[in-house]
């Protein structure tokens, strides 16, 4: 089973820290993504309401109950005009919200690149609005088809029309935060910084140890490799990219098993139909642990944070290089970007060393996994935003202070990645004219004088695998 992909994706074939600080953010799903379901809720909501107001107004009508003349709103007449009148402008209004929704994501779409748009899709704000407006419309429809008179009887539903007056009004309330929100969720800061928050989510909770799992020693990755070279291999059966490992569930089962699952892939890799996706040692523990890894590895079409540092480094770098195209041009975004990325850098570089390494609660490892190292997400936060500001010596100045301000506060492998970045810098600055040039020389003399100092004892234990 593979979530909303749908499908079993893997087939059988045979072969001889430091914790995070904590910050009020919520990481969500990036498979959760829909515009119906709030919206649907809201509207069953508005029925049921409706069904509860409805009540006081039949108890009225056979003289159980006596509403007072101050909370009635006029005549059979003046009830029809009033819903008439609210009906209309709740439909426009509501068909003006889709409109907008659409254009927002046409110019995410441009600004920041197609990748983000499931921040939007997503966005508590939008659905709620939506889900206001077409729930007021569904009670207003109900309460207009209750509202009648002929020659026999009237009835006026006048509790069910003040609510629906309020509701009206509480819609388009909540109209001026959607507007806010949209205002500012497009701008690029917001945008930048929301993506680095959800890094951080996500670097904090990923991989951290759940029920049943422990810790161990660092394994040697080498010697790993080749005891699964004696276990029966896992083959991929659809194409996609690895999303998510549920190590939790993995561990307990390969406790049970007395066995070690063996990762080919980590999540954010492409995975080849009939490509080699695990190993189970020992070989003949694959039949115990065949149903498990079925359902604790999801195979997908995206890319999702959840488990994925670099995507979200790629999220920040993508919206530099459309900023620094010569179409947009827009140097500051790139800047910020910079900025941004150095602190997803410090995030990645505080979570725990054994990242990828799952172990039971007796120490012993379970499961395996490819790491993804801080020296290459350095690499990746840097190369391509160098390689589009060749000509733009103010993001390249920043790179170099960035490096600067990171360098005292990484492990040493890192360093040695940053110096590499620095360099790379001044090597595309030869186009640049002299007064720019020299600025460029100036902030790589600054960081290299960070970059040479000793690393401090703290920091060279700070290890990432």
């Amino acid at each position: 089973m593979w979530g909303s992909n749908g499908g079993s994706a893997i087939n059988r074939t045979s072969a001889g820290h430091r914790a995070l600080a904590p910050r009020l953010t919520k990481l969500r799903s990036q498979r959760d993504i829909n515009l119906w379901r709030i919206p649907l809720q809201l509207s069953l909501a508005a029925v049921a309401l409706f069904g509860i107001t409805l009540i006081p107004d039949v108890l009225d009508k056979y003289g159980l109950i006596h509403i007072p003349s101050w909370l009635t709103m006029g005549s059979i007449d003046d009830a029809r005009a009033i819903l008439s009148s609210m009906m209309g402008a709740v439909a426009t209004v509501l068909a003006l919200i889709f409109s907008v929704a659409l254009l927002v994501l046409s110019m995410v779409s441009t600004l920041f690149g197609p990748r983000l748009l499931y921040r939007f899709l997503q966005d508590w704000v939008t659905q709620t609005t939506i889900g206001l407006f077409m729930g007021t419309f569904v009670y207003i429809c109900l309460v207009f088809l209750v509202t009648h008179q002929d020659p026999r009887s009237s009835f006026i539903p006048q509790i069910s029309l003040i609510t629906s007056w309020v509701l009206v009004v509480f819609s388009f309330g909540f109209l001026v935060y959607y507007s806010h929100r949209i205002a500012r969720s497009i701008q690029n800061p917001d945008m930048i910084g929301a993506i680095v928050d959800d890094l951080y989510a996500a670097a904090g909770s990923a991989h951290a140890s759940g029920p049943g799992e422990g810790t161990g020693a660092t394994p040697d990755d080498a010697a790993i490799q080749r005891q699964a070279e004696t276990g029966s291999t896992v083959s991929c059966a659809k194409s996609g990219y690895l999303q998510h490992v549920d190590h939790g569930a993995l561990v307990a089962a390969t406790r049970a098993a007395d066995a070690l699952i063996v990762l080919r892939f980590r999540p954010g890799q492409f995975v080849l139909r009939g490509e080699p996706l695990a190993a189970v040692v020992p070989a003949g523990k694959l039949c115990a642990l065949e149903a498990e890894i079925d359902h604790a590895i999801r195979i997908g079409r995206h890319r999702t944070l959840t488990q994925d540092s670099e995507f979200g480094i790629a999220q920040v770098v993508e919206i530099a290089i459309r900023a620094l195209s010569p179409a947009i041009n827009d140097t500051f975004t790139g800047v910020a970007c910079v900025d941004w990325l150095a602190e997803a850098l410090l995030t990645l570089a505080e979570r725990p060393p054994l990242e990828g390494n799952w172990y039971d609660t007796g120490g012993q490892l379970r499961v395996w996994m490819p790491s993804v190292r801080l020296e290459r997400l350095a690499k990746l936060a840097f190369d391509q935003i160098r390689q589009a500001a060749a000509t733009t010596p103010a993001v390249l100045i920043r790179q170099l202070d960035a490096i600067r301000r990171l360098a005292p506060r990484l492990p040493d492998v890192c360093r040695r990645a940053l110096s590499d970045q620095a360099d790379a810098i001044l090597e595309s600055a030869s186009a640049l004219v002299a007064l720019d040039r020299r600025d460029l020389e100036a902030a790589w003399r600054r960081a290299h004088t960070v970059l040479e100092a000793p690393v401090p004892q703290a920091v060279s234990r700070n290890t990432f695998t």
